[in-house]
């Protein structure tokens, strides 16, 4: 007796959205990311110079915590639910309104906190991370460069990695009061410009 062996299907899935990409904002992502790339690698490099290297350290910290920041509110954004902040725009809570643009536009601030910050604060981790060697190695020549190189970069992903990790889970479980807390600081921004 043959066995049932299933027959070969195919299975297709329709597009979430019908919304076609937006080539302008691809343009402009690309221009950004270039530029605040090469601002803030200059700026670090400068600084890494002439900053002592304790302090050199705590900006090694600084950018990869920034890239976590940004990488859990790019998360939080993708996964809140707008439902919440309709009703409270409703009852005319501050910054419900905002907070439902940044779910709306889910797309460009995941891409941006994500993609442009995410990987322009892992390139410059990177280059400040050789600036510390650099600097280590200029006060103590008895240290093998490859291994200090080695020790500090494999630190410096693995607490990249290590906090993006434990930040998806907290953006994931808290993902509408971290949207909340990010339409605030954007409001408040905004308005200090005016």
């Amino acid at each position: 007796m043959k066995e049932d062996v299933p027959r070969k299907q195919k299975v297709k899935f329709k597009p979430t959205t019908s919304k076609p990409t937006d080539k302008t904002w691809v343009i402009k992502t690309i221009i950004i990311t270039f530029t605040m790339s090469a601002m803030f690698n200059v700026l670090s490099s400068g600084i890494m110079e002439k900053v002592s290297i304790w302090i050199a350290i705590l900006i090694l910290l600084f950018i990869i915590l920034t890239g976590i920041v940004f990488d859990i509110v790019g998360v939080a954004v993708t996964t809140a639910t707008e439902a919440p902040f309709h009703s409270m725009a409703v009852h005319r809570v501050k910054y419900a309104n905002r907070a439902i643009h940044l779910i709306k536009s889910k797309d460009k601030v995941s891409n941006f906190c994500n993609d442009v910050v995410g990987d322009i604060c892992g390139i410059i981790s990177g280059s400040a991370a050789a600036a510390v060697v650099a600097y280590i190695l200029k006060i103590t020549a008895f240290m093998n460069g490859f291994l200090l190189s080695l020790l500090i970069t494999s630190c410096v992903a693995a607490l990249t990695v290590g906090g993006k990790a434990m930040g998806k889970s907290i953006a994931i479980k808290h993902s509408n009061s971290i949207v909340y807390i990010a339409a605030k600081v954007l409001s408040v921004l905004n308005y200090r410009k005016k």
